[in-house]
């Protein structure tokens, strides 16, 4: 079962991103705006939490979750982490031979400039 943290903007670092922190885990993000937007993560702390922003410093445990309809989450779908790619890049003059076997297979004479 996944929880709900809530981050608080805490500061400005010297790069003029604001930074972020939740109370509960003590995940730290450093959130940078235009013209290079971006999301940094100085601390991760509770990676299986989903932690939600909040700008009202009045506002008590549990209100942004509330408000938004929001309560334990059983599962959220995740998407699927990338393939590994090979450490060197493959032998160019095979494919190149893979190329043009899958051009032939579509009917394409790659070599003779002709179509078959």
């Amino acid at each position: 079962m996944r929880v709900i943290h809530e981050m608080r903007p805490v500061g400005r670092l010297s790069s003029g991103a604001e930074e972020w922190a939740c109370p509960a885990c003590g995940r730290r993000v450093a959130l940078a705006g235009p013209p290079e937007p971006g999301l940094t993560v100085l601390e991760p702390g509770d990676e299986s939490a989903v932690h939600v922003g909040i700008v009202d410093p009045g506002a008590g445990p549990g209100s942004t979750a509330e408000r938004y309809g929001l309560g334990p989450i059983q599962e959220i779908p995740r998407p699927p982490s990338m393939p590994v790619l090979p450490p060197t890049p493959p032998d160019p003059a095979a494919a190149a031979e893979q190329d043009r076997r899958w051009l032939a297979e579509i009917g394409i004479d790659w070599d003779g400039g002709a179509a078959a």
